[in-house]
């Protein structure tokens, strides 16, 4: 439980093991496609650590959250998908990929297994890569990298803009808002969204005969979250016209794409200052940027309170004891609690709530779930949106730095939960 929280390498680097454990279980992680290709470049460069490559990287797999979120769709599937039809939630929910409807006991439900950035982190721990994994980052850092940059000129002088005679960055970030709103020259902005976004040529065609028939509405109306990305990429160019971003930075291209996922959180934590500065423009009044330094700080604070707690107490595991952050209206986590979860407080005083998923009555049920056959697109008669349960498969060590995420004594395995 806790805000859907998007973060930067960064910070969890930052972190100590037991405090990338506390933000792990109060907050639910919106782990990017950018994070992984970036975890996945340290393969190939020199650690300031004087750690092996291999060991840098296995340290930031050890710190990567896997309790409660999940790693995020990539930017660039969601922006094909909304194109040719399909909606993209914008508010603050992590799109996930699979997912397969199932039915057990008359409830209807779906089972999402772990995706596959989640079983490479697990292997990433145990110092195993793959080739593939290799070829993966370095296709993915190409892409970010190589744009066509005279290509994207162009079609910026089809439009009219010019960074030139912008002073700021809200000047910026409001030049390119005007463009997504705008219903006037949409095959010049598609253009832009193909040259940006790298959608395959074979799908153009069908994408602007589909925007024809809403009557080239404008593309804020049209491709919502599409609109959310080319808003950032105008941005980041006119930015870097006026010198208002460093173009001798390479990383900021990098960097700037974090902000892709921006709809997808309740909370932003970065140590970047490209980050600082950008990020709010572009989150919902109802989102909150952290700056690190102060959230590392909230999680030290945690350690040390629960860390007091009698052995006996530790031993029966995080989920028995740690049911939301401690301190009062003075820590940062409570402050994000009661901004972005109102009712916590409400709910935190159902015992039920804490019914722990070790239990067999619960343990049972989520067993008969997981297990039971997928349903065939003829058999499916409900929403999956709207489905009576929903099972996330988890890997997940019994401990972890200094605590224990499940009892000590427990012995099951996995498989048989």
């Amino acid at each position: 439980m806790g805000p859907i929280a998007l973060f930067d390498k960064s910070f969890l680097q930052m972190l100590s093991i037991d405090e990338a454990m506390w933000f792990d279980h109060f907050f639910i992680a919106n782990i990017c496609p950018l994070f992984y290709v970036e975890t996945l470049a340290d393969l190939e460069k020199v650690p300031k650590s004087g750690r092996s490559p291999e060991d840098e990287v296995r340290v930031i797999a050890d710190k990567t959250p896997y309790m409660g979120g999940g790693p995020c769709v990539y930017h660039g599937t969601l922006c094909l998908a909304e194109l040719q039809g399909y909606k993209v939630p914008m508010t603050g929910q992590i799109p996930v990929a699979g997912g397969r409807p199932v039915s057990s006991g008359g409830k209807r439900g779906v089972v999402i297994d772990n995706p596959p950035e989640a079983q490479a982190f697990a292997r990433w721990q145990e110092g195993r890569f793959l080739d593939l994994e290799r070829e993966y980052a370095r296709a993915w850092r190409s892409a970010l990298a190589n744009l066509d940059l005279p290509g994207v000129a162009e079609k910026f002088r089809a439009l009219g803009i010019s960074g030139k005679s912008c002073k700021t960055l809200a000047e910026a970030k409001s030049i390119a808002a005007d463009i997504v709103h705008s219903k006037a020259s949409p095959f010049d902005q598609i253009a832009l969204v193909f040259n940006f976004l790298a959608i395959p040529r074979q799908h153009h065609h069908e994408i602007v005969e589909r925007w024809s028939t809403f009557g080239y509405v404008p593309l804020s109306q049209y491709a919502p979250y599409v609109s959310h990305v080319m808003e950032i990429e105008i941005f980041f160019q006119i930015a870097l016209a006026a010198n208002l971003i460093s173009s001798d930075r390479a990383s900021n291209r990098a960097d700037i794409a974090y902000l892709f996922y921006l709809p997808f959180c309740s909370v932003f934590v970065s140590g970047d200052k490209l980050h600082r500065k950008c990020a709010p423009l572009f989150m919902r009044t109802n989102q909150d940027f952290v700056w690190m330094d102060d959230l590392k700080s909230d999680l030290q604070n945690a350690n040390l309170h629960f860390s007091a707690l009698p052995e006996r107490v530790k031993e029966k595991g995080i989920l028995a004891f740690a049911h939301h952050p401690p301190g009062d209206n003075d820590s940062l986590m409570v402050q994000l609690w009661d901004r972005h979860l109102p009712k916590w407080r409400q709910i935190m005083s159902n015992a039920n709530v804490f019914e722990p998923v070790l239990a067999p009555r619960l343990a049972d049920k989520i067993k008969r779930m997981v297990q039971s056959r997928p349903l065939t697109p003829q058999e499916v008669d409900f929403d999956p949106r709207d489905a009576d349960e929903l099972v996330i498969k988890r890997l997940a060590s019994k401990r972890r730095g200094n605590w224990w995420q499940l009892p000590a004594d427990f012995q099951k395995s996995v498989d048989d939960i």
